[in-house]
């Protein structure tokens, strides 16, 4: 079945959209409490068999702490979990059919990398030669074959993170649980892991469930992703639509940069809602559905990419458009992003795409610039 999401989509791959999937992952009203402290708060959540799914949001939103109950680690004060069908209630956490990935990696620093791979496979008495075929393919899928009789030290955090991962996949699991694996390796490293994982991942077939903080990696690896704060989930969707189609300014901060601009509805007939807004000093148009009533507060979402900047004012300065002073410039090598204070307060964000060599600015500090966008480039939020 195909995905209903919006942009692109890496495979043909929705069994969430599909009435007749049954997930491998049941959550149900699931809460967490350490003392007066809720960590998790009542949450519900099915993933499916081969997905890749991401746990994203701020640092004691809870994604830990869910990650550690689906491992054994931590006991729900309320709620179930189950997989495949077998609720884990009382299962310790070696026997229940996932491993977990750690942040540390916790390879053993005494062994080798073969032997680092062997290692459950050995606490788990599998004949000699299963362990050592399982080793074997296990180094050729994260290609340290060579590496094979070196030591944790003697290796790069981008190869001590593979170690950690092929001992991680070697017992077949069928979920592996991710906590922050790349957060220690260097930006460009782990850009690059990033996509290893996907690809290893898709070839497996086996289900990975991520937590992460990081919402470039999120958007990069997963099907779907889960936002947390406070315990609870705001909203899980794939990728794409929480970058465009986000259902409150929460989530539509938090993943990526955005402009919010606030104003009244005066208008919203058959997927055409205007705002008034005293910050653009006129009137803001938009496509699309909301459940706004005339007069209620609302807010335009727009991303920064998604607006133009000009010298010269557009030919109707009324609607979708504002004014202002360029007062920052950030240059970010692909994509130059101007920050504008507006003539009627607060600042807007607009990028532009850096697709030549340029030695002189047509826009600089302190110009004088129109900011506008179609009605289609963002979303109207009401919460």
């Amino acid at each position: 079945m195909s995905a209903k999401a919006l942009g692109p989509v890496r495979r043909k791959f929705a069994p969430w959209n599909d009435p007749s999937a049954v997930p491998l992952i049941k959550i149900r009203d699931v809460s967490k409490s350490f003392g007066s402290f809720t960590a998790v708060n009542n949450v519900s959540l099915d993933i499916y068999e081969r997905e890749f799914f991401a746990l994203l949001g701020p640092s004691g939103c809870g994604k830990t702490t869910l990650m550690r109950m689906l491992a054994g680690f931590e006991i729900p004060s309320a709620g179930s979990i189950s997989i495949a069908g077998e609720d884990l209630a009382g299962t310790p956490p070696h026997k229940r059919p996932v491993n977990m990935m750690f942040q540390s990696y916790a390879l053993f620093p005494h062994m080798s990398v073969e032997k680092n791979i062997a290692f459950g496979l050995e606490m788990d008495k599998l004949p000699k030669g299963e362990i050592s075929a399982r080793v074997d393919e296990m180094l050729k899928l994260v290609k340290l074959e060579e590496f094979a009789k070196r030591k944790p030290h003697q290796l790069s955090g981008g190869q001590r993170q593979r170690v950690a991962l092929a001992r991680s996949i070697a017992k077949r699991p069928k979920v592996l649980l991710l906590d922050e694996p790349l957060g220690a390796l260097d930006k460009k490293l782990r850009e690059e892991t990033q996509f290893e994982l996907l690809d290893l991942q898709m070839a497996l077939g086996m289900t990975f469930v991520i937590v992460t903080h990081d919402q470039d990696e999120a958007m990069t690896m997963a099907d779907r992703i889960a936002v947390m704060n406070h315990g609870q989930f705001v909203q899980i969707s794939p990728p794409a639509e929480l970058y465009e189609q986000p259902i409150c300014k929460y989530v539509a901060d938090f993943i990526g940069d955005i402009n919010l601009l606030e104003g009244r509805v005066t208008k919203n007939e058959r997927g055409h809602i205007v705002l008034g807004s005293e910050i653009t000093g006129g009137r803001i148009e938009a496509s699309g559905e909301t459940v706004a009533g005339l007069g209620d507060k609302a807010w335009f979402a727009v991303r920064p990419e998604k607006v133009s900047i000009d010298l010269q004012p557009p030919n109707d300065p009324t609607v979708n458009t504002v004014s202002g002073t360029v007062w920052d410039i950030g240059y970010v090598g692909d994509i130059s992003v101007y920050h504008v204070k507006l003539d009627n307060g607060g600042t807007m964000r607009a990028s532009i795409a850096n697709t030549r060599r340029v030695v002189e600015r047509p826009i600089s500090w302190e110009d004088k610039v129109f900011l506008t966008w179609a009605p289609d480039a963002g979303i109207v939020l009401t919460k």
